[in-house]
């Protein structure tokens, strides 16, 4: 009976990984970022491989959920639509080639590419064009799972305040995670196994969120795009590394 509740994981990781889960989604509600990598690190190293994307995603669009409902009033809607087109072509191409491409390239791609908009201008499409960021990084949702620094890269180019990029980011993340789950269950992924655990983990990750709002609140507007570009850095290194562990390590 108790693995019903754990995704038949031992008791002590499932009760390691809610705590993660809280912590991550309080760091992305706090700060705008990282905490889907946070996340998606802990999972890879003590999930099934088979089951880490997959989860990752339900848990993930859960935290997203929660904290774009508790920031909705701050979301900058015109940029939603074509982000919602270009994820849907993204996720449709993903999931017909999910299994043909290496996910060590594709993390090396990004995270050079993110590093690039952070310590350089961002490239116009990112300004301008959603529904190319919304295809794009929906495509590689589907290989490396975190891609929340790439739509992060998105939003900050638009030049919005802290307030509008958490609840922007939160939207746009809600969608491709929605988008993804649909396609991975699509392709015969028995999430009914892991119903119960993920939906601790949401409503673990959503107790972090409310704290990280608040949290928000108190920091300053400077202090909060340093933070924010130095996560994103770290994040992109760090996917620079796991590319390369997978092709070379």
């Amino acid at each position: 009976m108790i693995d019903l509740f754990t995704g038949g994981l031992d008791p002590l990781v499932a009760a390691l990984l809610l705590i993660v889960s809280a912590f991550s989604s309080f760091i992305t509600a706090s700060f705008g970022i990282g905490g889907g990598g946070v996340m998606l690190a802990v999972l890879a190293s003590l999930l099934p491989p088979a089951a880490i994307i997959p989860v990752h995603g339900v848990v993930q669009l859960g935290s997203n959920t929660g904290r774009a409902a508790l920031f909705v009033r701050y979301t900058q809607w015109q940029v939603f639509w074509p982000f919602v087109i270009g994820s849907i072509i993204g996720v449709l191409i993903g999931g017909m080639t999910v299994v043909q491409l290496h996910p060590g390239w594709l993390q090396i791609a990004v995270g050079v590419f993110i590093l690039w908009t952070v310590v350089g201008k961002p490239p116009a499409f990112l300004r301008k064009w959603g529904a190319v960021s919304g295809a794009f990084s929906s495509f590689l949702s589907m290989f490396i799972g975190g891609t929340g620094p790439f739509v992060a890269a998105y939003v900050r180019a638009q030049g919005y305040d802290r307030h509008a990029y958490v609840g922007t980011h939160a939207t746009l993340m809600t969608v491709q995670h929605g988008l993804k789950v649909l396609m991975f269950g699509f392709l015969g992924f028995a999430f009914s196994e892991w119903a119960l655990f993920i939906l601790a983990l949401v409503l673990a990750g959503f107790v972090g969120t409310w704290i990280g709002k608040h949290m928000l609140a108190r920091i300053n507007e400077a202090l909060f795009k340093k933070v924010l570009n130095a996560i994103l850095v770290l994040l992109s290194l760090r996917l620079v590394w796991a590319g390369a562990m997978r092709l070379w390590g």
